[in-house]
Formats: structure tokens, sequence, C-alpha cells
């Protein structure tokens, strides 16, 4: 029966899933990036000092943070087999917390908060997920 099940698992090599992780967190990275932008535009008076503050704390966030959670994330792919099912790509914590995230997002975005504040938290969030992608990116190149 498990045989039956497992050939529609979605297998594939390691390469390819670092390439998935690195593609994830830049595309989301660039998303949110796109999104600060675009809601920042929109501000009357177009104030730099919002995307010089979310690039600053972006990269404390990235340094401290999310580096970490990326060496982990590339380490835990490193030990995989070939033939490792694409889902795997993050554990399943991970794929709990991707989806708290999206709820957060979502509750962020019809909330009442100042649109500097947003543009802010986009810009944050988006620079240290592109930031931290380089380790990602960095293990694909090698292979």
């Amino acid at each position: 029966m498990l045989k039956g099940i497992a050939r529609f698992k979605p297998a594939v090599r390691r390469n390819t899933l670092l390439l998935s992780s690195a593609c994830l967190w830049t595309f989301i990275g660039f998303l949110l990036l796109i999104k600060g932008g675009y809601r920042w535009y929109q501000l009357p008076d177009h104030n730099p000092l919002i995307i010089a503050a979310g690039f600053l704390v972006g990269t404390v966030k990235s340094f401290w943070i999310l580096d970490q959670t990326a060496r982990r994330g590339v380490e835990r792919i490193l030990k995989f087999a070939d033939g490792t099912c694409l889902g795997a790509v993050y554990s399943s914590t991970t794929w709990i917390l991707v989806l708290c995230m999206l709820s957060l997002g979502v509750i962020l975005r019809s909330s009442s908060f100042p649109v500097q504040l947003l543009c802010f938290i986009y810009f944050t969030i988006g620079w240290a997920l592109l930031f931290s992608s380089r380790f990602a990116w960095r293990e694909w190149l090698k292979r």
C-alpha cells in the first residue's frame, strides 16, 4: 500500500531542495519589498527615512535571527539523500510558522496601523528574508 502511495511523492535531489529554499526566501523577500514600496509610494511625503530604517533594522534582524535559521535549514537539507520529498525543504515546525506568518500578514494588512508603520514592517521583513537567503544561494552555487 505504501509503495503505491510513494510513487506520488514529489521526490527531488538535494540541490533542488537548496534551490527551492533559496527561491522561496528570495521571492517572499522581494514580494514584501515591493509591497512596502507600493505603500510607501502612496504616502504623500515619501519619507526616505522609512526605507532606510527598514533596511537597517532588517539587516540587524537578518544577522541576529534569520541567519541562524537559514544556516540550520541548509544544514538540514544537506543531510538528506537524493529522492527526498520536495515538502521536506522545511520542517513541519517551520511550515506551521510559515502559516502563522501568513496569517499575521493578512491581519496586518487589514489593520488600522499607519501606512508608515506598515511600510517599515514590509521593508524590514522583506530585506531580512532577502539578505538571509544568501546562505541557501551560496550552498546551491557550490554544487
